[in-house]
């Protein structure tokens, strides 16, 4: 079993760049897919960014390409996002996932087994 603990979330203006951090204790991050997801109130859990166990990088929608980065120092045990150039549609609670790693979509939220309890990333216009 892996336990997740996101930190790095807070309030910013629009325009403005945070990373949040996920921290992993129990196995490696090396050992699972990693992920980031999403959700925004009244609206459904959005996959974000994935890094894969191989290093792989996969991301959501095309409005976050470019803007958000999703990587892993295995030193630290810890799977960052980094995000910029922030827009107030970006306000969510923010979520890091792991699951054994799977030849499957890593935008399933279903396949993870592994949740933190979430971060608040607030954007102000």
């Amino acid at each position: 079993q892996v336990q997740l603990v996101e930190s790095g979330g807070g309030l910013v203006q629009a325009g403005g760049s945070l990373r949040l951090a996920c921290a992993a204790s129990g196995r490696t991050v090396s050992s699972y897919d990693m992920a980031w997801f999403r959700q925004a109130p009244g609206k459904e859990r959005e996959f974000v960014a994935c890094i894969r166990w191989s290093g792989g990088t996969s991301y959501g929608a095309d409005s976050l390409r470019g803007r958000f980065t999703i990587s892993s120092d295995n030193a630290k045990n810890t799977t960052y996002l980094q995000m910029t150039s922030l827009k107030p549609e970006d306000t969510a609670v923010y979520f890091c996932a792991a699951r054994v790693p799977l030849w499957a979509t890593p935008g399933s939220a279903a396949t993870y087994a592994y949740w933190g309890q979430g971060t608040q990333v607030t954007v102000s216009s």
